[in-house]
């Protein structure tokens, strides 16, 4: 699919179909998200793959968010942050959750990409999920990522983005946009 289309068309499922996503389908979405920018280069995320059915009941519980269920599998995104702390003292926690954006939002491009359907869950009781899926204490929880078939009851489109003309500065704070230098809207609508 094109950047853009993808970019365009990436939003938040919450309604999916009983069908099952392939298990290579999941790997490669981990494997796009390996591929974003990480602070030196350093492996500090781990993926936890939940496909048991009473997990994944037990983890919509922690979320309170029920709809996460009727996913294929849901993907545990975890952290740990004794590396970027060794390398980069008080910033290496600062690095680690720009990494972990970077990660994730490459995971969820990738499953638009392939026609998948996911939302993006922050949402949910740390110790909870840790105690379900045996995550160490010294990991962090950053998000859990559904992986399914949209359904086709759902209606769920891309939200309009609110303007970038008043949240964007050149040079200085409040240096007003000006056409001169670029229009926002020529490649992504």
């Amino acid at each position: 699919m094109d950047f853009n289309k993808v970019i365009n068309k990436r939003t938040s499922i919450r309604k999916y179909a009983s069908r099952k996503v392939a298990a290579e389908h999941v790997i490669e979405c981990i494997q796009a998200a390996n591929l974003a920018p990480s602070p030196g280069n350093l492996s500090l995320l781990t993926f936890v793959v939940v496909e048991e059915q009473e997990l994944k009941d037990k983890l919509a519980s922690a979320c309170q968010q029920d709809f996460i269920k009727d996913a294929s599998y849901l993907v545990v995104v975890c952290s740990n942050n004794h590396q970027s702390n060794i390398m980069y003292d008080e910033r290496g926690e600062k690095y680690l959750k720009q990494h972990a954006g970077a990660v994730i939002e490459n995971f969820l491009l990738k499953i638009t990409d392939l026609g998948l359907a996911s939302c993006w869950i922050g949402a949910f009781s740390d110790e909870m999920v840790k105690r379900i899926l045996r995550i160490p204490d010294e990991f962090q929880v950053e998000a859990i990522l559904p992986v399914a078939f949209e359904s086709k009851l759902s209606k769920t489109k891309q939200r309009t983005k609110s303007s970038l003309e008043n949240r964007i500065y050149f040079n200085e704070w409040r240096n007003k946009f000006s056409k001169k230098y670029i229009d926002i809207k020529s490649s992504y609508e």
